[in-house]
């Protein structure tokens, strides 16, 4: 029997991309419904602070019509990444158990003589 692999996928590619959509559903309504309550209340409020609640509310509304949110691909992608180092954390950790396993079965199967090979050469060497 020939043995394959594991095949992880390729996240992106120059050719592929990534996906245009994140936002979706409930999480959508409510950034489409928060964005417009925000432009209202900053409109109405005028100033320094109705300016930044209106561009708050702008963000809100073009994360819900656009269905893409940038902050949200960052946290997914510090995710997928940590995904990835715990993966190969595991697989190191089975590993050593391997190594630890095959070492403890060949010292058991070792006989100790007490001579040391750097003090007292054999005599046909």
């Amino acid at each position: 029997m020939s043995e394959f692999k594991r095949v992880e996928p390729i996240d992106s590619t120059p050719f592929k991309a990534p996906a245009t959509q994140n936002v979706q559903g409930w999480e959508r309504i409510g950034s489409l419904a928060g964005g417009v309550v925000m432009v209202g209340r900053g409109l109405r409020r005028g100033g320094l602070f109705g300016l930044v609640q209106v561009a708050l509310g702008g963000v809100a509304l073009a994360r819900g019509i656009t269905g893409h949110s940038s902050a949200k691909s960052f946290l997914e992608q510090g995710r997928r990444d940590l995904d990835k180092a715990r993966a190969k954390i595991e697989r190191t950790g089975e590993e050593l158990k391997s190594l630890k396993t095959n070492a403890e079965a060949a010292t058991h199967t070792a006989t100790v003589t007490g001579n040391d090979s750097l003090k007292s050469p054999e005599a046909g060497v």
